[in-house]
């Protein structure tokens, strides 16, 4: 007897190890996973600028990741559940390193990065070289040297990180349907959304490090070490820098392919945690488990049709979708262009940006992670009460949103773009007015982005449009004197780059983000007990399908279009392109603040404002089949199976209802 508890009591700590050991295996793949993403999103506006593209093609770019996730996501989370689960999560970790290795390419296969600039990097050469002289623009006028042309051909180099983040989505694909099942399938019930919440977390951590990794490269010159960096003309809040994007891809290529190792020495299947008390009744059924399996994998397929009608005539489940469809179609646009409207809003640099959404949103989400996993683990919290906190939360998050709206800053005063040269706001819509009688004869280069900021406050497309005949010192410290355009008492100057927004818009920006703290910790909570509405009001041999197809639906309708349509719209707001050397288009200069504002916040308050008449839904549908009374725990109930004193006329009245009411009880 002693030596029969002494093995069952191996038994415990073993399965015990195990799940504890996948579970954290499995966090750091959600970690790798949102470092890669995270670090993807952070520097689109850097891909933007290096390869002169607009922002609806980098929406695209952005977008592809949903793809390659879209290509194999039913498919895993069907078969998946039927092959080995661990080892197909580890072998998705390798293709993400892959996909992300591939995304760095571009940077070795390129020339060093141009930037457009009516300035002689060397600096003071003389008046007549690049200020407001007859032959000082020559050289910039755009080229009709065909040889020059096909050179900029390689900016279709964008190509390569378009293809690495559809293999990364590809590599990604098993990782969430597949890990979220495995733990649904051998952990308690109560202790479920706690492990949950822990692998969420790890979803936090990971873009706590993605942002932090992306905060360095923006920082960081992208040619540095080929170039003397004291020679440039930019600084990091020009929008023409480029950060070196293509370094953190490289460390996530290597944390991708670190994290799979675990993976693949981890069993295929486990004991169901809490029942090891009655491991002996579990080796009984063994053999007969195992011949059934082996019954089923003849037909593997047979199941799909039935199981994919249980699912769309699940009312709760499918408006559980709508909901993650427009939420998902917020959100994604609001997460992949935050750093580009804290840029050109409130005049941040690149790497500022990045590293304030890390600081201010990041530890208030995984807060709320842990703490929702915890209450619903507490206090045992039912699908209907789940469902309740979920959206009332959100909803009180969604009300404080609103409060966005007055933490405005006015548009970059910009001579001949936004304002006139006389300081009297220009109307945006018509076309401007970059000439005026104080550079008339300078003949300089009108679609030039080079931007100056005079000693009176106001910015100028570049030193020449504001009349500058003279410069002193070198790189990012040179000064122009003698400025015609800028009216000002005593010797007129200008100095690199945009004036600087001023004190009252830094003080909207730490309202912005006070405000983004508190929302973020809000929103967070109710996330746990949202998605347990997901997984417990579909059948436990559906889980892994219902989860799959709740990703596809949002990947096809949100995550793939969402970036596309929002780029084009935030394109539409530009004021001024830049050039590149064969006169086309390039990447965007500046917009017009107002009107981004108005996309980047109103278009997601529209969006998830349309998603609470389904979740109000769902309240109804759950209020009208309420569950009966959890006076059993999980573990009563399974101990009852195996003996035989489940009631089986209470299980066929329950099973006949909508929401499959004795499924969702035996997984409370």
């Amino acid at each position: 007897m002693g030596e029969t508890e002494k093995r069952i009591e191996t038994h415990r700590i073993r399965c015990l190890s195990k799940l504890k050991m996948f579970l954290l295996a499995i966090t750091c793949a959600y970690v790798s996973k949102t470092l890669s993403g995270s670090y993807m999103n952070s520097m689109l506006t850097q891909i933007e600028r290096q390869f002169n593209i607009p922002t609806s093609l980098v929406g695209f770019i952005n977008g592809s990741f949903e793809i390659g996730n879209l290509l194999l996501i039913i498919f895993v989370s069907y078969f998946g559940t039927k092959l080995h689960r661990p080892i197909m999560i580890g072998v998705g970790c390798v293709v993400m390193g892959l996909g992300c290795f591939l995304q760095s390419l571009p940077h070795f296969l390129m020339d060093r990065y141009e930037y457009e600039s009516t300035v002689s990097v060397s600096g003071n050469l003389s008046s007549n070289s690049f200020l407001c002289m007859e032959n000082g623009t020559q050289s910039f006028k755009p080229t009709e040297d065909p040889s020059e042309c096909v050179k900029e051909v390689k900016s279709l180099m964008w190509v390569y990180v378009l293809v690495g983040n559809i293999i990364r989505g590809i590599g990604e694909t098993p990782i969430m349907p597949l890990g979220i099942s495995y733990i649904e399938d051998f952990a308690k019930s109560e202790n479920s959304p706690l492990y949950i919440g822990f692998i969420e977390t790890g979803a936090i951590i990971g873009p706590l490090i993605g942002l932090s990794l992306a905060s360095f490269c923006a920082n960081v010159y992208v040619d540095t070490g080929s170039v003397n960096t004291d020679d440039l003309t930019i600084t990091p809040t020009d929008t023409r820098w480029v950060g070196a994007w293509w370094f953190g891809f490289l460390v996530c290529a290597g944390v991708n392919v670190l994290t799979a190792i675990p993976f693949f020495v981890l069993p295929k299947t486990l004991p169901k945690e809490g029942l090891e008390d009655i491991a002996e009744a579990v080796n009984n059924d063994k053999e007969e488990k195992q011949s059934e399996v082996r019954k089923k994998s003849v037909g593997i397929t047979k199941d799909f049709l039935p199981f994919m009608k249980s699912l769309l005539c699940n009312p709760v489940y499918m408006l559980f979708i709508l909901i993650s469809v427009l939420q998902f179609n917020a959100f994604v646009n609001m997460i992949s262009f935050m750093p580009k409207y804290l840029e050109q809003h409130y005049g941040k640099s690149a790497s500022d940006a990045i590293f304030l959404i890390g600081i201010y949103n990041l530890p208030p989400i995984c807060i709320g992670y842990i703490v929702g996993g915890l209450i619903m683990k507490k206090f045992k919290i039912t699908v209907i009460q789940a469902a309740h906190i979920g959206c009332w939360l959100s909803l009180i998050e969604y009300l404080l949103y609103f409060l966005c709206f007055l933490m405005i800053c006015d548009n970059s005063s910009v001579a001949g773009i936004t304002t006139s040269y006389e300081r009297v706001p220009q109307d945006l819509h018509v076309e401007n007015v970059i000439l005026a009688d104080c550079n008339m004869d300078c003949n300089c280069p009108t679609k030039i982005w080079d931007p100056v900021c005079g000693n009176d406050g106001l910015s100028y497309m570049s030193a020449c449009l504001a009349g500058c005949e003279t410069s002193s010192g070198t790189g990012i410290n040179m000064v122009f004197q003698n400025c015609s355009c800028i009216q000002t008492p005593g010797n007129s100057s200008a100095v690199l780059g945009l004036c600087d927004k001023g004190q009252d818009c830094s003080m909207m920006l730490q309202y912005f983000l006070i405000l983004s703290v508190v929302s973020s910790f809000i929103y967070s909570l109710s996330a746990i007990p949202g998605y347990m509405v997901l997984l417990r009001c579909i059948k436990p041999e559906e889980k892994s399908l219902g989860v799959g197809l709740h990703a596809f639906c949002t990947r096809v309708l949100a995550g793939i279009p969402a970036p596309i349509y929002f780029g084009a719209l935030v394109d539409s707001t530009c004021l001024h392109w830049g050039t590149l050397k064969c006169g086309e288009s390039g990447a965007c200069r500046i917009y017009d603040s107002t009107n981004f504002r108005y996309i980047y916040l109103g278009l997601p308050a529209a969006l998830r404002g349309s998603s609470y008449i389904p979740a109000f839904l769902i309240l109804i549908i759950l209020r009208k089949h309420r569950l009966p009374e959890e006076s059993a725990s999980s573990e009563t109930m399974l101990e009852a199976k195996f003996t035989g004193k489940e009631n089986e006329g209470k299980e066929t009245d329950q099973n006949s209802k909508v929401l499959n009411d004795d499924e969702l009880k035996t997984k409370l």
